[in-house]
């Protein structure tokens, strides 16, 4: 741990202590009130992320995660043990599966159902599991937050997902929230420190690298609700902008802000056009065995042959990171790879395949990247054959 990142954990730290005093006088602190203003009250309450105020219990041993994404964030957290259920996604066997926190706790799909996946929740089912809170992402899918919690009498907490380019700072409030439910602040600085002080590698390793000297760059097979090929591209993809990338899809006319953040189709002539030295391919295209995954695209595609990263051998696989939302820890991990594609001198001194791996055991305690990596064929941080 670096030393920027112990200077932030105690700074963390104290804050905390702060909070603990001003808790036990009734004041209020960080969005959370002390109802009894005692030491051993028995609830707060706590603004969530739709702007609720939530009264929760001031220990909280047992929860339910509702929509994409939700249960990832308590495992970041370490407090995945607390869960009482699972929504049905958790229970399906998959060929290929690239959430590393479901590879890192396999014991997920042993758990009682509190639902379909995506927040369509049983209210029957989790009330008679009693978790103490359910936190809930998408709060916009399935049952409205008032709702469930009107029809459960169980506490529902709407977490805002965000994401690690332009609404990091919801991302980051989301932990801290579930954090100070769960009385893992401490985890939660980490978890965000661990965020901030990779971006800022990244960023220190590529921002002086001159304009001119820079190869241009495409990714294709972006996933979003399902697979898609070639034509399925991001234009403010993450990996890209911590490396600072040319990214041909980035639209100059646009902020930062505004560019599509999901995986969008552009139209086989704009690839022709744009012409990408460097193509990256997330890999989540595999899963289209009909002949039109990107990688097949790439090699049958007549339209295609011309392209000077094909003609070069310049295509590479990435691993998929939107699969039942944002995976974080994955964007980092690509992050890494395309960098080390685009900027060889800069990142020397990286090794993907481990540094993905650190990644993934800080966040989900477990490397996972063989195993995710050999559901994808092991063509991930690899040159593809094309």
């Amino acid at each position: 741990m670096s030393r920027h990142t112990i200077l932030y954990l105690c700074i963390s730290a104290a804050l905390l202590a702060c909070l603990c005093i001003a808790g036990c006088t009734g004041t209020q602190q960080g969005g959370a009130t002390v109802q009894d203003g005692s030491d051993d009250a028995e609830t707060v309450t706590i603004t969530d992320g739709a702007g609720r105020e939530v009264t929760v219990p001031a220990t909280v041993e047992h929860v339910a995660c509702s929509g994409s994404g939700c249960l990832r964030y308590l495992t970041y957290l370490d407090a995945q043990d607390r869960i009482v259920g699972v929504d049905d996604i958790e229970q399906r066997e998959e060929p290929m599966d690239a959430r590393p926190y479901f590879l890192a706790n396999p014991q997920f799909k042993d758990y009682p159902l509190i639902g379909e996946f995506r927040g369509h929740d049983d209210p029957e089912k989790i009330l008679a599991l009693q978790p103490d809170v359910i936190f809930k992402t998408m709060a916009t899918s399935g049952y409205d937050p008032d709702e469930l919690q009107q029809k459960t009498g169980i506490p529902v907490v709407v977490l805002n997902y965000g994401d690690l380019s332009f609404q990091r700072a919801h991302f980051y409030q989301s932990l801290r929230t579930m954090g100070q439910v769960l009385g893992t602040d401490e985890r939660a600085e980490e978890v965000i420190a661990f965020f901030d002080e990779r971006i800022a590698d990244l960023d220190a390793r590529t921002k002086d690298v001159p304009e001119s000297e820079k190869t241009s760059a495409y990714v294709g097979g972006i996933a979003y609700r399902g697979p898609h090929g070639l034509q399925s591209t991001e234009t403010s993809y993450p990996p890209f902008i911590f490396v600072n990338a040319v990214n041909v899809a980035y639209d100059t006319s646009k902020a930062p802000e505004e560019q599509l953040q999901t995986g969008t189709p552009v139209a086989k002539e704009k690839i022709l056009e744009w012409n990408p030295d460097v193509i990256f391919v997330d890999l989540s295209s595999l899963q289209l065995t009909d002949g039109s995954s990107a990688i097949d695209e790439l090699k049958n595609d007549p339209s295609y042959a011309g392209l000077t990263a094909k003609k070069n051998g310049e295509v590479y696989g990435v691993l998929p990171y939107n699969w039942y939302n944002q995976n974080q820890g994955s964007i980092l991990a690509d992050a890494y790879y395309v960098g080390k594609v685009l900027y060889p001198d800069q990142f020397a001194d990286i090794d993907p395949a481990a540094e993905a791996d650190e990644i993934y055991t800080f966040l989900v305690k477990k490397p996972v990247f063989g195993e995710m990596n050999k559901g994808f064929q092991d063509l991930a941080f690899t040159k593809l054959n094309i």
